[in-house]
């Protein structure tokens, strides 16, 4: 069967582990101890900075670089809802954390809290944001706040979505899926 090339299936992991370590921070800070709830939160938004950085890479890697075919013996609802769920988790890997930067972009205190990817240095926030009047940027704080969220648990559908196709592709139809992603 063929295989996804290396640089792919690097990045695909690279970018399922940021995604499964920014949610379990998310889930995790409301039940730390004040004192953690901003490191948390801060590894949060380097991380999610990290995923848009490794996304564009990976769109870029798969614009110039054909994936390997899927099996012939698939049907042609498992084909479309194979490039469904694969285009829909492209567009979410890139809107959550756009939201978050617009999100933390227009956080009332963003101006005199700076934030720093990995406490190396200093990651710029949207300064078209981060300068409106506080109406208007609170506004979007909010909606951009609401729409991380609801985004988020389009997030966890599609990646459900995405196992179980692998897993029933590997186990139930015996194609071997899960060896043209794995290193």
């Amino acid at each position: 069967m063929p295989r996804y090339s290396g640089p792919a299936i690097i990045l695909h992991w690279l970018v399922a582990l940021g995604i499964v370590a920014n949610v379990a921070l998310a889930w995790i800070w409301p039940h730390l101890a004040d004192a953690r709830v901003r490191p948390a939160i801060d590894m949060h938004k380097s991380i999610g900075i990290t995923v848009l950085g490794l996304a564009i890479m990976r769109l870029l890697w798969r614009l110039t670089h054909r994936p390997p075919p899927l099996p012939a013996s698939y049907r042609r609802w498992e084909v479309g809802a194979a490039h469904a769920v694969h285009g829909l988790l492209y567009l979410l890997i890139f809107a959550m954390p756009l939201t978050g930067w617009i999100m933390d972009s227009a956080y009332k205190n963003a101006a005199t809290t700076p934030m720093y990817w990995f406490g190396l240095f200093e990651w710029p926030r949207i300064a078209a944001i981060l300068h409106m009047a506080p109406g208007p940027r609170d506004r979007i704080h909010d909606g951009f706040g609401a729409a991380h969220v609801w985004l988020s648990y389009a997030v966890y559908a599609l990646v459900a979505l995405h196992i179980a196709g692998a897993l029933k592709h590997q186990w139930w139809d015996k194609h071997r899926e899960l060896q043209r992603m794995l290193p």
